[in-house]
């Protein structure tokens, strides 16, 4: 079954500055998304890891001069693929990649990818998933062993098996973004890509030459020695599902774990990141 999610709705001011520390401080508290408004921030977290004294972490922002204040809502699961019917148009990178549904007609690129999110994420409208398909396109995966961990609707694994990956296992802890990723190949086409359910434990004696997550920021700095770990020589490894006031974080935990970073993407205040793993 979908998360419930808990919506913290915040208003700031000064909003410029204070917007963005007061991000990076919920950040830390365990919130996977941020939508800016006008006013303030949308701040969201699972009901599972919520905590009323993460409210308490917030007075102190006040004597900092930020002014706050907030609403909490419970937010039900969604079935994202009604959202999606309701306003989704197409995204095409250049030439060389589409994603769209089923409803749509075909695309004349390179790579045109049916996608039908259901309750899963990933359908490359996000900053994030834009950027890692950039990323994967100007990085093909050719005869490499893939994983995409946290592979939500499998788009990642899709585009990756249609660049030539000698095979790509999809790892997601959500059994809804299995099966959505395992139709979602079908529909594809593919045949290299091997959907599992689980954490990073499952990447325990595994070895890959290319590692695609885009995830939230905790959950990457959990699991960062994993990656380095089933990571194999000369490697590459691709990060997103982070704020750019994130980046150096990273940065650090990939270095304190062997890898070297590379370069990055940028797109609305979101990260996209390379690293290799030198031998």
């Amino acid at each position: 079954m979908a998360s419930t999610y808990v919506l913290l709705n915040l208003t700031i001011n000064p909003i410029g500055p204070g917007r963005d520390i007061t991000l990076a401080e919920l950040s830390e508290l365990g919130f996977e998304s941020f939508v800016e408004t006008e006013i303030g921030l949308e701040a969201y977290i699972q009901l599972q890891d919520w905590d009323s004294s993460v409210l308490d972490q917030l007075y102190p922002l006040q004597e900092k001069g930020i002014d706050l204040s907030w609403s909490l809502t419970s937010i039900s699961p969604k079935n994202w693929n009604a959202v999606w019917e309701s306003d989704f148009e197409p995204i095409i990178i250049d030439n060389r990649c589409a994603v769209r549904a089923d409803f749509h007609s075909p695309i004349d690129v390179t790579h045109d990818l049916v996608i039908t999110p259901k309750m899963s994420f990933g359908t490359g409208h996000h900053e994030t998933t834009y950027q890692m398909l950039t990323h994967i396109l100007d990085h093909s995966p050719t005869n490499k062993k893939v994983l995409d961990m946290g592979c939500g609707t499998g788009v990642l694994a899709i585009l990756a098996e249609k660049l030539g990956a000698f095979s790509v296992d999809a790892v997601d802890i959500e059994p809804w973004c299995v099966e959505n990723s395992i139709e979602n190949s079908l529909a594809n086409s593919c045949r290299k890509i091997n959907v599992f359910q689980g954490d990073s434990s499952f990447l325990l004696g595994r070895q890959y030459e290319y590692i695609i997550a885009n995830i939230n920021k905790n959950v990457l700095l959990t699991d960062m020695e994993i990656f380095s770990q089933c990571l194999s020589d000369n490697g590459q490894l691709f990060l997103s599902g982070f704020y750019t006031i994130d980046l150096e974080d990273i940065i650090a935990e990939t270095t304190k774990c062997g890898l070297t970073y590379v370069s990055h993407t940028e797109r609305n205040k979101w990260i996209a990141a390379q690293f290799l793993k030198n031998d």
